[in-house]
């Protein structure tokens, strides 16, 4: 069969194209496959002519194509600029064709016999078939991916789509070490019209790769023929010879004489239940997705976030690289002890234990650089040695000897057990003892120390951890009851042990069962070297065959140094890879085909040598203890911490876990660091809080969605809901500020005034209203939205940033005042700029400005105008986001914000309409658009160009700059004047009190303003200095103004009056249809009536103004109450005025008006 001879027929004009391309398959090889960013759906509009050509076999290359509308226009790439070899030769038409790159992996690069070229009606834009599409480059290939094993969505669900099944190449981080990561279609690109191109490369949200992932992507991929370690040799073996360490041949027989058979086994088994847990909680976080290497540092820092990983992490590293010197150190001893033996020490004891440690750890260190595969062979060798040794003992406790008796062997025996089954401290404790064996008991995460060479972690870690601990934890129990059962506490070789039978009656000893009388001993140690008691080489003794006993001592100690050895250089390159300590990241270059991290080796082998020349052990033992202990308790913590944060992301595939159990687990830990020794355990404590709070202030730039975030998530939830429940009280009263910055950097002084009042207060919220002729590009306002946030955070301001679109101001501010918050976290305040430059642009927008007040007063808002006579909006002013670009790069930003506009604008929030950019305008209101085109001056959101020249400031810029920034600095001695004429509630007096409150406004005193009568000002005073005195509220001053009332100063007025005279109506001099139809268009205007009416109200601004130079002119801040105009009675110009008089000239003034609730109570 061949792919269709022709085309369909054109459809008639004006009907629906369709908007793909059939494509005939071709079975040519098909190349590797793209980068990960390549890997997409792309539209690309081709020229292909409408005719047809049949197609003559299944290899040869057609393209079967479906014309579309005649009104598209064509378009023809230069790579397609040509016709296309298989097409005839009609009018070229443009039209999509969605062609996808193919997968890299090697699956399915064999056509399936689904894909066959017989099929001429397959989707060619989901296919994984060879396909070829020719253009008149010659043959240029593009491959198609089928997400569904090779059936093309046709089949599946019987009609054309670039909508993907389920697929899991979509949902990799990274190209490592799986597979490739493919990049599902967007919504924009499933859901956007066609007339635009919605199709970005990039990662979906949440997906971005961290430096470390990319070097981790990049190091899979280049890794060819890695080596690879199933649970047997990767986890069990590991876990197995680290679990047994020297522990298990000299010191298990001296805890049993000790403890007793009973509390040995009880030990033992503490010991065991606090590894299970530990070990239980690791399988939990290792199956709870795709483990890397790093081992203990990864799964905590990945659960409970980079401080408490990085803490760990490096304290982890290096009480593994203390613990490769302690194992050397052990096996030098026993080496010396045999030299001493024959008498063949070199120099002196300790001089020998450096000698052959620095030589044991040289020879580890080279089993080691050669690659894991030579230390895993290593590893499986001393493993049979230590196993053997372990047989060889318990058949020769079988095979009593007569010659072993007078050394305390006797052979398994009732009355021996029964002897050694009760304690027999001889200056030690039960505690010392558990604390003695627990380090025994440790190395349970010597195989999840390498998960990044493991083939499988989430199956090997929990199957070889909980095996190796339950094999090892029997063989440990087996060991205390048989060397309990055939070993007596004490015995001499030198003694005359033999007892005639009239002291047999009174010997009470199992050993004179055997003819023995040990009793000497009891009081007299020294004289007695052999026993469970004094003899620490007995399991040498009762073995088959002594010298096996010695190898297994050996074998135990390497192993453990091996193991040791290996862990401590794979943690710390997992650490230095994610860049948590700046300075360290030398350490995280891997090298060969395993990544292998020599630097990491190296340093390890450095540290191991320096403690095996210090050889005082004995200090540094316990503290080595307690930091593995402190990563066991962490571990625990981890997954109590995430069940409790109850993340939808915490699905361990490994279900026999319990937070409470994983919490005992960790308690455990924490109380036996302090058995273990108490001194070491405030150590760790000290040094883990140390490395937090340093990894905290440092802040790495990571985020891997540990359970912290979850946590608080839950937690912020939660408390949200409970306050919802709870009716609001007046003593709990709190500003929370919509705050109309625009964004956010575009009026610091805004920003910096309110956040001094309501920074661990109340809550801010920064309202920016984008308005334009496009459509709304809302993808972009939610980038924007995360990108201010972050700035915000960065620049240390505690508040929330919401845009919203909205066709005008007002529009956007109703939004706000509705929307914004969170039950009770909701708004109660608006927080707008003054209206600087009012006079300049269309009257609406001041009719827009007015409006939002009254919209607020509506909604049961206060209101608050902050006015500065520089102004607020500095966003024209070219680099004056140098911080926030400067901050967007470090972070990995790609956008730098650079805000550039050659007009001055106004202090009210907004933005202007651009039909260039939708970014738009950090412009304060809506302005008239000068330009014809609707081009506007300002696009903010711009790559910034190195080459284009500085713009000097000019004066009136400078002094904007300076203003906008004097709320940033310690204000020093001066007064907070607040003019309390009118009773709102209290938040005119609340605001200066919670400002003077902060750090940078302390040193001010609050002056208090209030209007009066002359004849009563004494009374005035003394009634509002009780009220203030009963609110708690320090004051250095009270005014009364008597003179409140005084006609203002006739220049003054006239002034005002020249100020609206654009701006009247003047109807008495026009007919009256003519003055009605002029005030509907333009209802800002100040009609005569009005004017008459308000004159007191007028005069009164114009005098409070006079006041306010006279008395306040040097204030650091005024705080005043807002005067009210009846909405609906005072024209919006005319109001406008009044605020401009009122507060015109002065320092920075803030107009406030409160919803007339109380808020301040004087009541307990």
């Amino acid at each position: 069969m061949s792919a269709p001879s022709s085309t369909p027929s054109a459809p008639a004009e004006g009907t629906a194209p369709p908007e793909y391309d059939y494509l005939a398959t071709d079975s040519g090889l098909r190349p590797p496959g793209p980068t990960p960013s390549q890997s997409r759906f792309q539209v690309d509009l081709v020229a292909e002519a409408a005719g047809a050509t049949e197609d003559k076999s299944p290899s040869s290359d057609a393209s079967t194509t479906v014309p579309s509308s005649d009104k598209t226009t064509p378009v023809a790439p230069p790579e397609v600029s040509a016709a296309d070899p298989g097409v005839g030769g009609e009018e070229a038409k443009g039209r999509f064709r969605v062609v996808n790159f193919a997968d890299p992996s090697a699956e399915g690069s064999a056509a399936s016999p689904d894909a066959s070229p017989a099929d001429g009606l397959q989707n060619g834009d989901t296919v994984m078939s060879e396909t070829s599409l020719h253009s008149s480059t010659g043959g240029q290939h593009h491959y198609h991916y089928d997400t569904h094993t090779n059936t093309y969505y046709l089949r599946t669900f019987g009609h054309n789509t670039i909508d993907a099944v389920p697929n899991i190449d979509f949902y990799r981080q990274t190209a490592a070490p799986l597979g490739e990561k493919l990049i599902r279609p967007t919504l924009s690109e499933l859901h956007d019209e066609l007339d635009k191109e919605p199709f970005e490369d990039g990662f979906a949200n949440g997906d971005e790769l961290t430096p470390a992932e990319e070097a981790a992507a990049k190091e899979a991929a280049e890794s060819k023929g890695v080596v690879k370690f199933g649970w047997i040799k990767g986890v069990l073996v590991r876990c197995m010879l680290n679990i047994w360490g020297v522990m298990l041949f000299i010191r298990m027989s001296w805890i049993v004489g000790q403890a007793g058979i009973a509390l040995s086994c009880l030990i033992v088994a503490m010991a065991t239940v606090v590894t299970t847990i530990t070990g239980l909680s690791t399988s939990a976080i290792a199956t709870n997705g795709f483990v890397r290497g790093g081992g203990a540092y990864y799964l905590i820092s990945r659960s409970l976030g980079p401080e408490f990983g990085g803490s760990i992490g490096l304290i982890f590293a290096f009480a593994n690289a203390v613990a490769v010197a302690m194992y050397v150190v052990g096996f030098a001893e026993t080496v010396v002890e045999l030299l001493a033996g024959v008498d063949a020490v070199m120099t002196d004891q300790t001089n020998d234990i450096r000698i052959i440690g620095t030589i044991t750890v040289i020879l580890l260190l080279g089993i080691s650089v050669a690659g894991m595969e030579w230390e895993a062979k290593a590893q499986i060798f001393l493993l049979v040695v230590l196993i053997t040794a372990i047989i060889n003992y318990f058949i020769g406790s079988f095979i009593p000897v007569k010659s072993k008796e007078s050394a305390g062997f006797m052979g398994y025996d009732a009355a021996i057990m029964w002897e050694n089954m009760g304690p027999d401290f001889r200056g030690e404790t039960f505690f010392s003892v558990f604390a003695i064996f627990f380090p025994a008991a440790t190395g349970i995460l010597a195989g999840a120390n390498i998960s990044g060479d493991l083939a499988d972690p989430q199956l090997a870690i929990p199957r070889g951890t909980l095996l190796a601990i339950l094999i090892t934890g029997i063989v440990y129990l087996g060991v205390a009851v048989s060397t309990g059962s055939c070993i007596v506490r004490d015995a001499s070789v030198g003694l005359n042990q033999t007892v005639s039978s009239q002291f047999m009656m009174n010997c009470t000893d199992a050993a004179c069962k055997f003819g023995y009388d040990f009793s000497s001993c009891k009081n007299d140690e020294k004289g007695c070297p052999n026993g469970l008691h004094h003899d620490f080489q007995v399991m040498s003794l009762v073995s088959g065959f002594g010298p096996i006993i010695t190898a297994g001592i050996f074998s135990a100690t390497l192993s453990s140094a091996l193991a040791s050895l290996v862990s401590a250089p794979k943690v710390f390159q997992a650490l230095c890879k994610d860049n948590i300590y700046p300075g360290l990241d030398m350490f995280a270059k891997g090298y060969g085909k395993n990544n292998e991290p020599l630097r990491g080796y190296i340093l390890t082998f450095g540290i191991a040598l320096a403690f095996i020349l210090i050889a005082e052990l004995n200090i540094i033992a316990p503290i080595i203890s307690n930091f593995f202990l402190a990563s066991y308790a962490l571990i625990n913590f981890s997954v109590f911490h995430a069940s409790l944060a109850n993340s939808p992301g915490w699905r361990p595939s490994f279900k026999y876990y319990n937070m409470w159990v994983s919490l005992a687990g960790a308690i455990l830990c924490c109380v036996v660091m302090f058995v273990i020794n108490w001194w070491a355990a405030l150590l760790t404590n000290v040094i883990v809080l140390g490395l937090f709070i340093y990894v905290s202030y440092k802040k790495p730039d990571v985020n891997w969605g540990s359970s912290t975030q979850a946590l608080t998530y839950h937690q912020a939830l939660t408390h949200t809901l409970h306050l919802s429940g709870v009716e609001d009280h007046i003593k709990n009263f709190r500003p929370q500020c919509l705050v109309m910055t625009g964004y956010p950097n575009s009026r610091p002084a805004l920003l910096d005034l309110v956040h001094s009042f309501t920074k661990n207060v109340g809550l801010m919220i920064c309202g920016h209203i984008r308005t334009g002729y496009r459509r709304p590009n809302f993808k972009e306002m939610a980038t924007d939205q995360a990108r201010y946030q972050r700035w915000l955070l960065k620049n240390e301001t505690k508040a929330f940033y919401t845009p919203v679109f909205a066709e005008d101001m007002r529009q956007g501010t109703q939004y706000l005042l509705q929307a914004a918050g969170l039950g009770r976290l909701k708004p109660n305040t608006l927080v707008l700029g003054f209206k600087n430059d009012w006079r300049d642009g269309d009257m609406m927008n001041v009719e827009t400005y007015i409006t939002m007040i009254h919209d607020s007063f509506d909604f049961q808002f206060g209101a608050v105008i902050l006015r500065l006579k520089e102004g607020l909006d500095v966003s024209h002013i070219q680099g004056q986001d140098d911080l926030l670009s400067s901050q967007e790069k470090s972070s990995g930003m790609k956008d730098v914000i650079v805000s550039i506009d050659t007009s001055k604008d106004s202090d009210a929030d907004s933005s202007k309409p651009s039909s260039k950019a939708t970014s738009l305008q950090n412009s304060p209101a809506i302005q008239k658009d000068d330009d014809d085109d609707g081009k506007a001056p300002t696009q903010p959101l711009l790559k910034k160009d190195k080459k284009s020249p500085t713009v000097p400031l000019n004066v009136c810029d400078q002094r904007l700059l300076e203003a906008s920034q004097q709320f940033q600095k310690k204000q020093g001695k001066g007064t907070v004047d607040v003019w309390w004429l009118f009773d709102d509630g209290g938040l005119t007096l609340l605001i200066p009190y919670l400002l003077t409150n902060k750090k940078r406004w302390k040193d001010c005193k609050i002056r208090v303003f209030i209007g009066g009568k002359i004849n009563r000002i004494d009374h005035d005073r003394r009634a509002m200095a009780t009220l203030l005195s009963k609110f708690r509220i320090d004051f250095s001053d009270i005014t009364v103004l008597g003179d409140i009332n005084t006609k203002p100063k006739k220049e003054h007025v006239s002034a005002f009056e020249e100020l609206i005279e654009p701006y009247r109506l003047k109807e008495d001099d026009m007919e009256q249809e003519a003055a009605e139809r002029l005030k509907n268009s333009e209802p800002w205007r100040i009609t005569d009536n009005e004017l008459e009416l308000y004159r007191a109200k007028t005069n009164r601004q114009i005098r409070l103004n006079e006041l306010l130079k006279e008395h306040s002119s040097t204030a650091n801040l005024i705080v005043m109450s807002l005067p009210l105009a009846r909405k609906g009675a005072v024209s919006s110009a005319l109001y406008m005025a009044w605020l401009e008089v009122l507060s015109k000239e002065l320092p920075p003034i803030l107009l406030v008006r409160g919803n007339h609730q109380s808020v301040l109570t004087f009541y307990s």
